[in-house]
Order: structure tokens, then sequence, then C-alpha cells
């Protein structure tokens, strides 16, 4: 009795187009090295991408010039996003309920990545220290 032996061909797999659509570039530099920098397209696969001034990598923006300016920004804004929300609804629910809200969707995403924020200057600080004090000021308001 004979046997057939089944062949497998290895296929190397292409890079899906989603990866190749996430993908950034940023070029880091002090501020005034920035204009020093190229702006051509970098060659990944076979696309180009081009240079941004800022770039995701698990939540965390850093900028060209690692300042965290849109950390902060975005942070700062999506923060009060909710809160702006959950002040709408801040009648229909318990103190509770809307104090473990805050907790859930404001304060965790202030944690996120807060070790990224080490040696911030104080201004970058405060936009974040106004978040806190706008959430005490909407619990205060319901106690």
């Amino acid at each position: 009795m004979c046997r057939r032996r089944s062949r497998v061909d290895a296929v190397e797999p292409a890079a899906p187009a989603e990866h190749v659509a996430k993908t950034e570039v940023i070029w880091c530099a002090s501020n005034r090295r920035q204009h020093q920098l190229p702006q051509v397209a970098v060659r990944v696969g076979t696309d180009h991408v081009t240079p941004t001034t800022s770039v995701r990598d698990l939540g965390i923006y850093v900028d060209c010039d690692v300042s965290m300016r849109t950390l902060v920004s975005r942070t700062v804004s999506s923060c009060f996003a909710v809160l702006r929300q959950l002040r709408s609804i801040r009648r229909s629910v318990s103190p509770a309920v809307l104090q473990s809200l805050v907790v859930s969707l404001v304060l965790s995403r202030l944690n996120y990545g807060n070790a990224t924020l080490a040696g911030l200057p104080g201004n970058q600080l405060d936009r974040l220290k106004s978040v806190i004090n706008y959430y005490y000021r909407v619990l205060r308001a319901i106690c």
C-alpha cells in the first residue's frame, strides 16, 4: 500500500493594510532643531509614511519635542467631556453611582500612563489638576 504525502506550501503572509495605515513615524528633536529634520516620507514595506509631530503608542501620545503637550491636551479634553456628560445625569443617579462613574471614567484616564508625566512643567500639571478640581466641584454639588 502506498501513502501519498501531502505537501504544504509555506506562503509568507502579506502585511495587512490596516497595520501600515496605523504606522506613524516621528523625528524627535528640540524646538530649536525641528526645522532641520527631514520632512520626506519614510518607506515602510512598500508604503511611504509621512513623519508627524506626535505619535500614539498604547494610548500615550509623544510629541516630537517630548513635551507631552498632546497627551495632556487630549487627556484633559476627554476628561472634561466625560465630566460634562456626567453632570447632565447627576440628578438621575445616586451620589455613590456618580462617584463610581467618575472614578472609573475620569480618574482612570488621569492615572493611565502618569509615569510618563514625571518632570512636566507646572503649567501642564495645572491643566491636569483642573480636571481633578472640577471633579470635586461636581461631587460637592451633589453631596
